[in-house]
């Protein structure tokens, strides 16, 4: 039986599944390591799910929470470090309109930028100040 904080927990996940997933692609090297950085980044949200204040928009904490994760796990993990192939990028989406190759070229592209750039790039994409 689930506890109202982890119903509560649930429908934040699910409702902002999109920021956490494009948060993890744009770090990923590919598909496997996707899924590693989206479970991790979960958890990470999970353990800090408590003390969040709300002093800012939840949005805006699952970023921050997102993107420490992602740098963090590449300190931890030499094997990623500076490896940028997303050659099976394509696996991830279904579709191949006009629209899902350039997406996919965009993300491979931010792939190749530093730690600090790609954040500086996500958070602009989705309109977000960098501080």
């Amino acid at each position: 039986m689930k506890t109202d904080t982890e119903r509560d927990f649930l429908n934040v996940v699910d409702t902002y599944s999109h920021i956490i997933y494009k948060i993890c692609y744009v770090y990923a090297v590919d598909e496997d390591n996707l899924k590693d950085l989206y479970q991790e980044t979960v958890i990470n949200l999970w353990k800090g799910y408590a003390s969040f204040r709300g002093t800012a928009k939840i949005s805006s904490w699952i970023y921050r929470v997102g993107i420490n994760t992602c740098i963090s796990y590449y300190r931890q993990d030499r094997k990623y470090r500076n490896k940028v192939d997303l050659a099976k990028a394509g696996e991830v989406y279904e579709d191949h309109s006009e629209r899902t190759e350039q997406l996919k070229e965009m993300y491979r592209l931010i792939n190749k930028l530093d730690k600090m750039e790609k954040a500086m790039i996500l958070l602009w994409l989705d309109e977000k100040s960098y501080d």
